[in-house]
Parts: C-alpha cells; structure tokens; sequence
C-alpha cells in the first residue's frame, strides 16, 4: 500500500478528540501500535461539512490537491464513527486517485467517541440511527463530492462492519453506484421500523456489482448468512450476479482495522488490492 507508515503508540488523551477525522473512540483504546498513518503530502484532506436540508453534517474529506473531475467512493465507517482510521482510508484512496468522502453519520444521536462501553454505544446511539437517515446523508454526500471537484458518473461505495450493511443498501437505493466493496458487513437481521432490510433483502435491486471481502473466523457473520446471500445474489439483478465473495479462512471480524488487535496484515492488504481493482474494473476509477 502506498505511503503507508506505522505509527506512534498514543495515549488516550491523545485521542478521545472531536474532530471528525481525529482521534479514536474511547470504547477500542488502548489503540494498536500496528496502526498506519497515510500522510496528506499532495491532499487536500481534512473536516468539511455538507448540507443535508437544514442540517449540517460534518464529513472528512481527502482528494488530490488541485485536481477535479476526479472518481468518487463514499467511505462509511463502523459504530465508532469518523475517527482516525477511517480518515485514514480516506486518505488512502486520495493518494490512488479519487475523491473520498466520509460522512459522520451518527452525528445526530450521539459522539460515537464518547462511551467507553460498546453495550452503551450500541444501545444509546447506533441503534437509533434509521437506514432512512442514513441513506440520505449518502446522498448528500455524493451531492456534496459533485459540487467540489468529483465526477459522480464514476461513484462507488465502500465501508466497514456496520458500514458494510450499508454499503449493500446504498447500492441498492442509490442508481448512480457503479460499483461497491463491503467488508465484513451484517447480511441479515431482523426488520425493525428504524432497519426495515437488510441486504439480503435487497440482492435484487443493486445497482453496481458488490465485493464482499470476509472472516471467515467472523463470530458475528456465520458462514450459512454468506451462503444465503450467494443465493440471493443468484437470482437478483445483473449487478447481482456480478457480485462475488472473498473469504479469508481463519480471518476475524474487523480484520482490516490496523489500530486493534483482530488487524490481519496479510488479508487486510489482499482486500485493499481488490477493492482497487473491483472499482477499476467497474468503472470507479
């Protein structure tokens, strides 16, 4: 991976920060000293903000400085919000080429920074995010991309854990997705008012084609859940079919988050080289 680096060890003073971009959430400290900083030489990289109706959303843009008319990727984060690595899988893409843009999408219930117990983070505010808010926070982030610098003709999507659920749903709500990469994201679950599908639901309405790159040691996402979303996939849409699983044998959850102990260096490069190629090859490059 280019301009990849590890870091320092860091305190948790150092990171409990509010900045979108910045700092990790207290609930996954102490953070790894495996963990890799991208640098913004060439970048024009850091917090923005985009309108959302009256709201304003905070984001962490990265992009090739002075450049325009660039491919888009929408980068959605896990339950611990915008902070430090996904500004870095930010950045990562930025040096590859593309605008990228990761929206804080819990901003409204809660700091996803702030609780030190994952039950509580869960239960006090990811779970009150409904995919409806959610799927229109993407889709101001994409109008936002549009107006600074980036050619959504070429838009693909990619995200992390929960991020990875709704990486499969925004293919299927938003047409313009030419492509997207999920990593080890929920497939199935239960309908509720605020999560009424899931993408298993959806197999037949994608847009673009998905990479699902996996554990398969993931205790979260058994390995029968992957098996009927193949299925599912067989039968949907023509971007449906052209979907395919990567499943790292051994591999656990979270195995690309470099700043925690389940990082597995070897799958987490494998997946970062096929998520560039799956959007090269369709059309999000």
């Amino acid at each position: 991976m280019d301009s990849l680096t590890p870091s320092r060890r860091f305190s948790r003073r150092d990171f409990v920060q509010t900045a979108v971009g910045s700092g990790f959430a207290a609930a996954v400290l102490p953070v790894s000293a495996q963990t890799i900083i991208t640098d913004t030489e060439g970048l024009t990289a850091g917090p923005v903000t985009v309108p959302v109706g009256d709201f304003k959303m905070p984001a962490y843009r990265a992009q090739p400085m002075g450049k325009t008319h660039l491919p888009v990727v929408l980068v959605v984060s896990e339950v611990f919000g915008v902070h430090e690595h996904i500004a870095d899988m930010a950045r990562r893409f930025a040096k590859q080429g593309y605008l990228a843009i990761a929206p804080e999408l819990f901003v409204r219930q809660g700091d996803a920074k702030a609780p030190v117990e994952i039950s509580k983070l869960l239960s006090e505010i990811i779970d009150k995010v409904p995919d409806e808010q959610v799927m229109r926070d993407l889709d101001a982030s994409v109008a936002w991309a549009k107006g600074n610098g980036g050619d959504t003709s070429r838009l693909g999507i990619t995200g992390f854990c929960w991020g990875g659920r709704i990486t499969w749903l925004f293919d299927a709500h938003n047409p313009s997705v030419k492509a997207a990469v999920a990593w080890y994201g929920r497939l199935v679950g239960d309908s509720t008012p605020l999560t009424p599908k899931n993408p298993v639901d959806l197999a037949g309405q994608l847009h673009g084609p998905v990479l699902g790159l996996y554990g398969g040691a993931d205790q979260g996402i058994p390995p029968d859940t992957i098996e009927k979303m193949k299925a599912a996939l067989a039968n949907g849409s023509a971007a449906a079919k052209k979907s395919e699983f990567v499943v790292y044998p051994d591999t656990p959850h979270a195995f690309n988050a470099d700043y925690r102990p389940s990082y597995r260096k070897q799958a987490a490069e494998d997946g970062w080289k096929r998520c560039l190629a799956w959007f090269k090859a369709n059309g999000v490059a």
